[in-house]
């Protein structure tokens, strides 16, 4: 068995796979509170290694695999930087850790990078050539995939679109669940909403979500209307939250894509929408673990 990992601010799901099969079906799966504010990073890192030492008693593990927020070393299996929401994870070193612990390999990705590979391994961009997956939500991640391998750049930080300048402002200022909501408040005067009140206003009628939906569409294109200028990927794939709503979305994305991209990069850019959901993050750090070590 290979054990999976998803590590977020919030919650660490973990799954067991059954690495014979060469398929991605789960045997068991769970998650856990991460209190990354309370336990901080040393902690978390105990966290997970008592949930593999649990799951040692029922099964033999072989490998771990495990998809982390923050900026992560895959060689090393280090991170690089992690921001306030896990406090004290920058520098720390899970995959020497575990495997000085367990004795068997780990292996590590970003969450953006392993939620893209998954998603081409085992879901929406699954056989394309490249693909350039998108994650929206509090922010705006990236990932590109060449060859069912995710690129990392000169010094890993490749697919940090976020960071990329967009009508004056970063793209996840314009292009994120934050900033859908942020527009409505401001236009409206209220408070306490949030990406799901939206859509079902709209939904509704509600012409100041429609529009702030269809403003949040346009941002979104026009960045990966720059992103596709200069990689030219097979397949985008959008995921996150908010791409739950596909039905609403898929429609003014389209059209945005005609608008922004010519004619030949809108013929040979194909829009997709993740299909793995809350999944996805271990999912690619199982088909990482894979392709380091089989």
């Amino acid at each position: 068995m290979i054990i999976t990992f998803d590590i977020g601010g919030t919650s660490i799901k973990y799954g067991l796979i059954d690495e014979k099969k060469g398929e991605l079906t789960f045997v068991e799966r769970g998650e856990v509170d991460t209190d990354a504010k309370v336990i901080k990073g040393p902690g978390i890192l105990k966290k997970v290694e008592s949930i593999i030492q649990e799951n040692q008693k029922t099964y033999e593990i072989k490998g771990i695999a495990i998809s982390t927020a923050g900026m992560v070393d895959a060689q090393k299996g280090s991170i690089i930087y992690a921001n306030e929401n896990i406090p004290e994870y920058t520098g720390m070193g899970l995959k020497a850790y575990y495997e000085r612990v367990f004795g068997i390999p780990c292996w590590m990705e970003n969450d953006v990078n392993a939620a893209a590979l998954g998603e081409a391994v085992f879901g929406a961009a699954q056989g394309a050539q490249s693909a350039l997956m998108l994650t929206i939500g509090t922010g705006v991640g990236g990932a590109l995939i060449i060859d069912e391998q995710v690129y990392h750049g000169y010094s890993g930080s490749a697919g940090e679109i976020g960071y990329m300048w967009l009508n004056g402002k970063h793209f996840e200022n314009t292009g994120s669940t934050t900033a859908l909501v942020h527009y409505v408040e401001e236009k409206t005067s209220q408070k306490g909403l949030n990406g799901k009140i939206i859509f079902e206003r709209a939904k509704q009628g509600d012409l100041m979500c429609v529009e702030a939906i269809d403003v949040l569409c346009r941002n979104i294109i026009q960045g990966i209307s720059n992103c596709v200028c200069l990689l030219n990927p097979q397949v985008v794939v959008l995921g996150g939250g908010i791409m739950a709503q596909k039905e609403y979305l898929e429609p003014i994305m389209q059209k945005y894509m005609q608008k922004f991209l010519n004619e030949e990069m809108y013929r040979n850019t194909t829009l997709k929408f993740a299909t793995l959901q809350n999944q996805a993050g271990m999912a690619g750090a199982y088909a990482y673990w894979l392709k380091q070590e089989l």
